[in-house]
Parts: C-alpha cells; structure tokens; sequence
C-alpha cells in the first residue's frame, strides 16, 4: 500500500507540474524587439602596409623586400608604434607568369616578394604622421583604414542596458494599450553589436613621391547598435461590469 501511495503521489506532482507548464505556455504574451545605440568618437585605428619587390629570382625579390621592410619597421619605430603592434600580417614569394600569345602558353617574367604588415595606432592624434613615415620609408600601398574605440566593451555594455530599457517601456505600452500591464521578463535575447559608421578606406597606391604637406585623416562619430529580443508576461487588467 505504501509503494502504491508513493507512486501515486509522484504522478500528482508530474500532472501538477505538466498542467502549470501548459497554462504559463498558454498565458499571453508581449514579445518585444528593440534597439540601443551609443555614439562613440574613435580613438584608435589600424591599416595596412604593403612592401613588395620584383626581380628576376626569388632570392633577389626576397632580399630587396626584406631591406624596404626593415626600413618601414624602422620608420614605425621612431614614429612611435612598437613592434608588436605592427606585425606581419602576410608573406609570399611567388613567380610572376605572362601569357604569351605568340606562343601560346605563360612565360615566367620574375618573382615577387611581398608584405604585409598590419598597423594599430593607439593614439589617434598621431595617425597622419605614421602614414607619412612608412610613405617616406618606401612603403608600396597603405590599405583598409579602420577606426575603433579602446572603450568598445564598456559603450557595448551601455547600448546593452539601453536597448533593454526600450524593450521594457515598449512592452509596458503595448501592454497598456491592450488593457493590462507586463509581468514578469520570460526571455531575453541580444544579437551582436553593429559598428555602424565604421570608416574605412580602401587601399592607396604610394608610389609616387608623397606630399609635402602632412597626412591629416579625422573620422566620425560612429554608433554601437544592441538590438535585444524579449518576452515578457502579460496580466489583464479585471473587467469592470
């Protein structure tokens, strides 16, 4: 008789339990997308700079690359930026091929040796004057500007609590409007922020001798965007008759 009250009493709490889940399921709901943006004045950038050479065989390719890079890695350094912050992205040696019409087929013309060597400025005052070394230096392209924020996780977090609290009062409003008021929050969800605004430059040919006059490059404002997913409980308010 025990073994049977036990069984018993485990298969009221399960049917309790299955009829709670099936009611707060069919409860109404507010679901809720919203949106916070904070705007941010970047103070960081990064870019690209490319060092290549041609010649006649790879070794002679990759010796004069190899000298044009020590000399922009050296220009990096006195312009303030350490070695560490501007590594070797890439680095190929690869035979340059020519077709022949003549011929019919592709003839090998040389090699070319090439570099690529990413650059993070931490203090964006100094960006134009880093160009222009590594230009100076006998650096072949500068590529892909990009500028970022050193308080980005910090502003994410704010556009986080932001978009929430929209989430919450638009809720709040719908739920008013449809006579009642929200409950309790069921879920939360975010996706992953936008840069927008981001500035970007795409890549610049510096072959020629460069100007005289100093690099100057001031980016935008840009906006962080969280766009959070919600749901939140939805209680009626009691019908006056």
């Amino acid at each position: 008789m025990k073994t049977k009250l036990i069984f018993f009493s485990a298969w009221l709490l399960l049917a309790v339990a299955g009829f709670t889940l099936n009611a707060r399921a069919e409860e109404p709901q507010v679901l809720v997308s919203a949106s916070g943006t904070v705007s941010v004045k970047p103070d960081m950038a990064e870019f690209g700079v490319v060092v290549k050479s041609d010649a006649k065989s790879a070794d002679k390719a990759a010796a004069e690359a190899a000298e044009r890079y020590r000399k922009v890695q050296g220009a990096l350094r006195t312009a303030g930026i350490s070695l560490e912050d501007a590594p070797t992205a890439t680095y190929t040696v690869s035979p340059n091929w020519e077709w022949d019409p003549s011929l019919g087929k592709s003839l090998l013309k040389g090699y070319s040796a090439r570099h690529l060597i990413m650059v993070k400025v931490r203090t964006l005052g100094i960006i134009g004057r880093v160009i222009d070394a590594v230009v100076q230096a006998g650096a072949d392209e500068v590529q892909s500007i990009s500028f970022s924020s050193s308080r980005y996780e910090v502003l994410r977090q704010q556009a986080l609590a932001v978009a929430v609290g929209n989430a919450r009062r638009d809720a709040a409003t719908m739920a008013l409007a449809a006579g009642g008021r929200i409950g309790q929050l069921i879920e939360v969800s975010f996706s992953q922020p936008v840069y927008s605004g981001r500035f970007s430059m795409d890549s610049i040919a510096l072959k020629s001798a460069p100007s005289p006059a100093p690099t100057e490059i001031a980016p935008s404002e840009q906006d962080i965007v969280v766009t959070v997913n919600s749901r939140w409980r939805f209680i009626g308010f009691p019908v006056v008759k």
